[in-house]
């Protein structure tokens, strides 16, 4: 056991308070403490409070460093949904602080607080609409004017209109991402709805849809099920009160550092272990009992033999699978038949036989025991199957509608969509949607199967986030018409023919939710907007207008009806949201402004404290569900049975028709070493049913696997976040962000670069089939041999490091292959490729 692990504020991911007075347009490079850890770690060196020591405020009583004001907005970077109460000086940003009164914050931020202001205060902002005047799409000489609001968005009405009244309304398509303030995806889909396109996506089949949709299909709703700190119906902690928890996937202590402290705080209070299961080690694995490195794209056979070892023993809760679960003699049956042992997996995925029993006992036998999983799991071709594997691990176990257990798959998001009032225009028959997933925009794009998309805009960056980046790229220079919205010319912008300027999460009111436990705060307006730019949600309802004015079809009091002026103030907007949106009467505005801690969907009244623990056997949870659907009324579960479904005859009937069965059957990615069991995809389309608005392709589970890619490529290569300071793309815009990671370190074994003739720094390139990218040889004993990771989000476009003389990086989503992907869920498998390392 490892409990006197160092406090991870201690180990550099996240800050107290007491450090925050720093001003942050240049950001001092301090000492990362937490401000609790500061004080006792003072008191035990025998320092008097007034002494010189890490963390002292030299700002207290300067009259030119002394707020006028201080705004109270939410971060806008990872799920941890951190409280900012930034002060002001003038209107200018002093600080930005952390929320004491959150007993989850604690009062902590990371790093990526102070890159915040670094978004506003940017010299890269884009900051007026522009359009295309010259040069070949995707040239970095790419020329562009200025023009207006209102020209911008008669350009792209007329185009979307010129589709529509040519019966080409369905080649119309957009995609939304995490970014964006909450419900503008809805204003999206009823503009949609109106035109008569069925194609408005979002970022799920590159970031955890998935997890959403295994956790549906069990439980009844695709969400995270438990939350961070105490659930306001039992007033005991949830997460926190865990005595066992296990990590698939998920690099915490980087991608969600004050959330993850927050655990390790619960962790010492209940002596709970910690596994991780990650084929490299990360600071979270450091914090570990046990690190367990398994290959890449093998979870799932990994899962499956610890299910199968608890059944066979008999380590289940048999009460709670009596009473609650259908479908557990038929899963008995299935782990029996195909041998799914631990010594199976361990051939698979390359641990020891004993470790996975030790795992799958400890985990049985610890009450209560939470699983989270992320973007590891996610990102497989085996996504959907991976995930409900871990589901049935949890309702086994009793650990299903328990505080501090749970399924807790991170960024599914909250509440699934925000409703508006009825849409009382009419609206046209849709085309079947594209495929969801993997980056079927450019399929179409390039082959016009199953017909050929002829504008897109997004809110994103495909030319980094989607995968065979190359592929993408060429579709991009084809495609007709291409409206890029965001703060930055990132690499997609050169590919516009009209730029829209968006505002920074400090420069709008609204909303900022913790979409791993349904956690939502109210964000005021700290700051001015920069030049022109607008919020996504003016955007949308600013483009309804221009449709009003320029459709000749149908009246443009339709159009403005649909979307009335007032929903330019997020206020109206929310207030909208709030009373139509099932579960969400409960959080108004002033309630949440009142608060420090935020609140929790589902919350259908004043009065209701919000649901920490979905499915728990207690009445505020019977009386949330009801909220959601009246047919929910005393069901505790919300599927058909209200009951854990792990397989029904209606279940199987509705996957079999895709290749998969309710009952999943091991397979991994072609590309996993050893020759698995993989899977081939049909050229047919049929409906998917995880997505009934769209159609995939079926796949042939179990066909024999072939290592005659590894002979030229005989690695396995994973992307992942950089580290702590990188969140997506955006955070490379920062000064600070380039500063602390503006290289990208390519993570090699010793004994792999041996082999390779690659020393420690070295520059080196990491070849796929697909394509190449380069990087910097960081030798760590703590991977796989096997296995190479490749840092992504870094871009070409990425100018801010030019100034720390910071190379120019090729995506690193070149190196996997877009032909391999989940055929439900959509998910791209980024989390295994074969490759090779040279030296540059």
């Amino acid at each position: 056991m490892k409990h006197d692990q160092p406090d991870l504020s201690r180990r550099g991911f996240v800050r107290g308070s007491v450090l925050s007075g720093v001003g942050l347009g240049t950001p001092a490079l301090l000492p990362v403490v937490s401000a609790h850890a500061t004080e006792a770690s003072a008191e035990a060196e025998g320092h008097s409070s007034g002494a010189c020591r890490p963390g002292t405020d030299f700002t207290e009583q300067s009259a030119a460093l002394t707020p006028d004001r201080t705004v109270a907005t939410a971060c806008q970077f990872c799920n941890s949904n951190c409280r900012l109460n930034v002060d002001l000086k003038a209107g200018r940003v002093l600080a930005v602080r952390g929320e004491e009164r959150d007993p989850v914050q604690h009062g902590q931020v990371c790093v990526k607080a102070e890159l915040m202001p670094q978004l506003v205060y940017n010299p890269e902002r884009l900051t007026r609409p522009l359009r295309r005047i010259s040069g070949a799409k995707g040239s970095p000489h790419s020329q562009f004017e200025a023009v207006s609001w209102e020209e911008a968005l008669r350009v792209i009405a007329r185009k979307f209109l010129a589709l529509r009244d040519a019966g080409q309304a369905h080649t119309i398509a957009n995609r939304t991402t995490g970014r964006m303030p909450r419900g503008t995806g809805s204003l999206v889909a009823r503009l949609f709805a109106m035109l008569g396109s069925p194609n408005n996506t979002d970022v799920g089949p590159v970031c955890n849809d998935a997890g959403g949709n295994a956790l549906a299909t069990t439980f009844g709703l695709g969400n995270f099920t438990n939350g961070y700190g105490v659930d306001g119906a039992t007033g005991e902690d949830d997460l926190g009160s865990a005595r066992h928890y296990l990590f698939l996937g998920t690099n915490q202590a980087e991608t969600h550092p004050v959330t993850f402290d927050y655990l390790l705080r619960g962790r010492k209070k209940t002596k709970a272990t910690l596994t991780v299961v990650d084929p490299r080690l990360t600071p979270t694995g450091a914090a570990a009992d046990r690190w367990v490195a398994p290959k890449p794209h093998t979870d799932f056979a990994l899962l499956l033999a610890m299910l199968h070892h608890i059944v066979a023993e008999e380590l289940y809760d048999k009460t709670f699978v009596e009473q609650w679960v259908v479908g557990f003699d038929e899963l008995r049956a299935h782990l029996a038949e195909h041998r799914y042992t631990p010594e199976w997996a361990a051939k698979v995925t390359g641990v020891e036989a004993a470790v996975i029993t030790e795992m799958a006992v400890e985990y049985a036998t610890a009450k209560p025991a939470a699983i989270f999983c992320n973007a590891g799991i996610s990102h497989q071709l085996s996504a959907f199957d991976t995930y409900r594997v871990t589901t049935f691990l949890a309702a086994l176990t009793g650990n299903i509608g328990r505080p501090g257990g749970g399924c807790n798959f991170m960024h599914n998001t909250w509440p699934g969509d925000l409703r508006l009032p009825p849409l009382a225009a009419p609206v046209p028959d849709r085309h079947q949607a594209l495929p969801v997933g993997p980056d079927y925009f450019a399929e179409s794009i390039l082959t016009g199967s199953p017909y050929r998309l002829r504008a897109v805009m997004t809110q994103g960056n495909p030319l980094v986030s989607s995968a065979n980046t190359t592929r993408v790229k060429k579709a991009f220079e084809q495609l007709d018409f291409f409206v890029y919205t965001g703060l930055f010319m990132e690499e997609p912008a050169y590919y516009a023919d009209i730029i829209l300027p968006v505002c920074s999460g400090l420069e709008m009111e609204g909303v900022y939710m913790r979409r791993d436990d349904r956690a939502i705060r109210w964000q005021d307006q700290v700051v001015d907007r920069v030049g022109e730019s607008r919020p996504d949600w003016e955007i949308w309802v600013g483009l309804a207008h221009a449709l009003a004015e320029l459709d000749t079809r149908r009246p443009a009091a339709e159009w403005r009806a649909a979307f009335p002026k007032r929903w330019m103030d997020y206020r109206q907007l929310w207030s909208d949201f709030t009373a139509h949106t099932p579960g969400a009467a409960g959080m108004t505005r002033d309630r949440m402004r009142r608060r420090t801690e935020p609140l929790r969907w589902p919350c259908p009244t004043e009065d209701h404290p919000g649901v920490s623990t979905l499915y728990l056997d207690h009445p505020r949870w019977y009386e949330a569900a009801e909220s959601l659907d009246p047919a929910h009324r005393g069901k505790r579960f919300l599927t058909p049975s209200g009951k854990v479904e792990i397989t029904t005859p209606a279940l199987e009937k509705k996957l079999t028709v895709t290749g998969h069965s309710a009952l999943p059957v091991f397979y991994t990615h072609p590309e996993v070493t050893g020759r698995n069991p993989t899977l081939a995809y049909s050229r047919k389309f049929v409906t998917n049913p995880l997505n009934p608005q769209a159609v995939t392709h079926p796949v042939r589970l179990g066909v024999p696997g072939s290592d005659s890619v590894h002979r030229d490529f005989p690695l396995m290569g994973m992307t992942g976040r950089p580290s702590v300071v990188h969140f997506a793309e955006i955070t490379h815009w920062t000064r600070t962000g380039k500063q602390l990671n503006g290289i990208r370190f390519i993570q090699i074994h010793p004994d792999t670069a041996r082999r390779a003739g690659v020393s420690d720094g070295d520059d080196v390139r990491v070849e796929s089939p697909r394509g190449s990218v380069t990087g910097t040889a960081l030798l760590w004993e703590g991977i796989r041999t096997d296995t190479v990771f490749v840092p992504n989000t870094f871009g070409p476009a990425q100018k801010v490091g030019d100034v720390f003389d910071d190379p120019r990086y090729a995506a690193a989503n070149t190196l996997p292959d877009d032909g391999f992907y989940d055929n439900l869920s959509g998910q791209q498998a980024f989390k295994c490729f074969a490759c090779r390392v040279v030296k540059a």
